[in-house]
């Protein structure tokens, strides 16, 4: 299947955030009490939990400190109004700077934001036109109520298809499948877990590939926000979370052409669906909501030259589309006040990364920067193909949104840099 069918568009509609106000740093916003869900009365909900008191150092001291960290230079807008998500951060895709952050390092579940570690640390294996019959063993352990895109016993399904499932319908069905041909689900939790400590993304503890609540099973948003940043290396791994809508392999009749059926990403940024806006400039990257997680989110999104990441943890108020509405708020501020802030802290290199003057990062496979933002394009050859015409952002499938990596120097992750 040609990974150019999966082209989109995706209409632009920012949200305004107010400019005028200055906010002290640390100051906390207010988070009002969760409504009834059917398991309390209203007004007799429990109080939210707290975050700890100490938390990991790792990008900074600030960011293991509770409570919101900013430090806005005259100018700088105000924080958003109103933020209810427990844990949330705001970051430069290429430099790594964090611009403000809420709780950055509380280890929380993450729902299907895990399927981004899941597919950095996968996805360079499994050639995408590699065809897998799935059997009945492929898909032991999905959960129930757990999200699907449709794979079926006894049919065939590339990994390019498979790929498609995972990030447009959070497919644990695919996941599965996709841990399978990987050498089975404990295997691949174990690769998982390996990459997230060589990426540093230590509050991050894995116990299932695709993100099903499972005790112990747990990540931040600095964390997310790391992974989110590896994976956006890699072309294929652009493609699909930049991907809107697909065709997905249905059922196979001997003697007739294979059924299709349409897919729509399930990140409402992109898509609009579920009445909210598109948000201009999104590329990605994952959402995610169950019962222990509620509801979570990482976006990319670029305007101008500036690309950046937002990643929020577990609203507390506004339903499902509280997560979009708050991180297309924090995605308004960031890039408002981008060069109207002292950094909180940053986003660490891979313990494996060069971080020489100059130096070039370590290859990625199935990365094609030519093809994806040409060469001589500056930044070492790591650029951003986008289009925008008449209020559109047109994303190119495998070309959307590149993130030139900018390590500090000499932070090849130090120990006494990092709290366990």
């Amino acid at each position: 299947m040609s990974a150019k069918k999966t082209a989109l568009t995706v209409l632009s509609a920012a949200l305004l955030v107010p400019a005028m106000l200055v906010a002290p740093a640390h100051a906390a916003p207010t988070t009002p009490a969760p409504p009834a869900d059917g398991k309390g009365q209203p007004g007799t909900a429990p109080a939210a939990p707290a975050p700890p008191v100490s938390m990991s150092t790792v990008g900074g001291s600030a960011l293991g400190q509770p409570g919101t960290q900013v430090n806005l230079l005259p100018g700088a807008p105000a924080l958003p109004a109103n933020l209810t998500g427990r844990s949330w951060i705001v970051a430069d895709a290429e430099s790594g700077e964090v611009l403000a952050a809420h709780n950055a390092h509380w280890r929380l579940p993450p729902a299907s934001t895990m399927k981004m570690l899941f597919a950095d640390t996968v996805l360079p294996s499994l050639p995408k036109d590699q065809v897998h019959k799935v059997t009945d063993k492929d898909m032991d352990g999905v959960g129930p109520g757990s999200s699907l895109v449709g794979v079926k016993e006894d049919l065939e399904y590339t990994v390019h298809d498979l790929w498609l499932g995972v990030f447009l319908r959070s497919g644990n069905d695919a996941v599965h499948v996709l841990s399978a041909m990987n050498g089975g689900i404990e295997k691949t939790v174990k690769d998982m877990q390996a990459h997230a400590e060589e990426l540093q993304a230590l509050d991050t503890h894995v116990v299932s590939p695709d993100g099903y609540d499972a005790p112990d099973q747990v990540s931040s948003a600095y964390d997310l926000t790391l992974i989110a940043r590896s994976g956006l290396q890699k072309q294929d791994f652009r493609e699909y979370c930049g991907t809107a809508h697909a065709k997905f392999p249905g059922k196979q009749e001997d003697g007739k052409p294979r059924d299709y059926f349409e897919i729509q990403n399930t990140n409402r940024l992109m898509t609009g669906a579920g009445g909210i806006s598109p948000y201009k400039g999104i590329a990605g990257v994952k959402n995610g909501n169950t019962t222990m997680a509620g509801s979570t989110f990482t976006g990319a999104a670029q305007q101008g030259n500036r690309k950046l990441l937002v990643t929020v943890m577990n609203p507390s108020t506004g339903g499902v589309n509280s997560v979009y509405e708050e991180t297309a708020a924090l995605f308004d501020w960031g890039f408002a006040a981008a060069g109207k802030v002292k950094p909180v802290g940053e986003l660490v290199p891979p313990k494996g990364a060069d971080t020489r003057p100059h130096g070039s990062p370590a290859a990625q496979p199935h990365e094609n920067n030519a093809s994806a933002a040409g060469e001589g394009s500056g930044g070492g050859g790591l650029g951003t193909a986008l289009g925008v015409a008449g209020g559109a952002l047109a994303i190119l499938a495998g070309g959307a949104f590149v993130v030139n990596r900018r390590w500090p120097r000499g932070r090849r992750g130090r120990d006494e840099d990092v709290v366990h």
